[in-house]
């Protein structure tokens, strides 16, 4: 293929594998598991979760909850605390698939009790640490007086909580990864003792990669692990073959003297997400492509170091760069996927 801008591959047997051991880490560990659509946010990869017997999903829009409603799936969890501006829009999605909504407040379920024409399943955002939204779990009066809400509506069914461990992604290893795990499991069983008929969810991909336990959990919503990225990898939550996607990159310009060479791919279409690794900026792992065979082969010592707008630097070994023309393509691997832009125009390709 002809490749003159940036340009997202994605390895479809990897997905498939990533989709199989998430899958039966759920069923082992007797949880759901209702996956999160949002880093791939792709109607390809909604047909392999499909082929996987996946029926019941997670988004963060209602967007999201309309494109794959569209799709065929018929019991989608919206992750995001309802927008009240889009009650419109959700009655018209609702007439195609079942949309469970995500609620933290008294003022969003009374006004979701009057304008609701229809049976709503409603989950209460519970803060597990984050801190980015979300109610306390130690107010337990406040998440009685929405549930108490929800039981006196005609058209609000309270079904459960909801967390979101994503202090995860900070963590600094494994070890802390379980830590802030087992802080989520405490929380839900404190929430069993007083709603033991709620379901509670969680959904980092990192804990659902690498906990073995899931006390009091019902269900699980990871969405990273579809693809995994650079920053999982450096989590320990997977393997380098496990990454299921890279963006292909034109090489524009070369600076041998530097050891750098720029690329057409910047914060616009890589995110500007980043790790320090050794003391140093890094924005993703860098590779070489081989056209004929679409595979990429991982470089040693080389890495994107720096993103504009447009532009990527990356540093390159001096055995590499001799090598590199301006026009070749550079494949990266970013640090995380989830904020990638290019999810709905990919091809395949091959690790090596």
């Amino acid at each position: 293929m002809n490749i003159t801008k940036p340009h997202l591959f994605i390895n479809k047997q990897i997905v498939s594998e990533n989709i199989t051991r998430m899958k039966n880490l759920a069923l082992n560990a007797g949880v759901s598991f209702r996956p999160h659509f949002k880093t791939h946010r792709n109607t390809q990869i909604a047909e392999i979760f499909k082929q996987h017997g996946i029926t019941k999903i997670t988004v963060s829009s209602l967007t999201m909850a309309e494109t794959f409603a569209n799709a065929g799936f018929k019991d989608i969890t919206i992750a995001f605390p309802f927008n009240i501006l889009e009650i419109e829009k959700l009655k018209t999605t609702q007439q195609i698939s079942k949309i469970n909504l995500l609620v933290e407040s008294l003022f969003t379920l009374q006004f979701l009790s009057k304008y609701l024409e229809k049976k709503t399943d409603i989950f209460i955002k519970i803060d597990s640490g984050y801190h980015r939204t979300g109610i306390n779990p130690n107010n337990i009066s406040e998440i009685e007086k929405l549930v108490e809400i929800c039981i006196q509506s005609q058209t609000l069914n309270f079904i459960g909580f909801l967390m979101h461990a994503g202090h995860t992604y900070k963590a600094k290893s494994k070890q802390e990864i379980l830590e802030i795990h087992k802080h989520s499991e405490l929380i839900a069983g404190n929430l069993k003792t007083k709603f033991p008929e709620a379901i509670v969810s969680i959904g980092d991909t990192p804990s659902c990669s690498i906990a073995k336990s899931f006390n009091n959990i019902d269900e699980i919503r990871p969405g990273n692990f579809v693809y995994y990225d650079i920053m999982q990898l450096q989590l320990g939550s997977c393997k380098f073959e496990n990454i299921a996607a890279i963006v292909a990159c034109p090489v524009v310009a070369i600076h041998q003297h530097r050891n750098e060479i720029v690329i057409y791919g910047g914060g616009v279409h890589l995110s500007k997400e980043q790790l320090t690794i050794n003391n140093k900026p890094y924005f993703g792992a860098v590779c070489l492509y081989n056209e004929e065979n679409r595979k990429f082969q991982i470089l040693e010592h080389s890495f994107l170091t720096s993103l504009s707008q447009e532009h990527g630097i990356v540093k390159m070994h001096s055995q590499f760069i001799e090598k590199i023309n301006p026009g070749d393509i550079i494949g990266i691997a970013p640090v995380h996927i989830c904020m990638i832009p290019l999810i709905e125009n990919s091809s395949d390709f091959t690790i090596q």
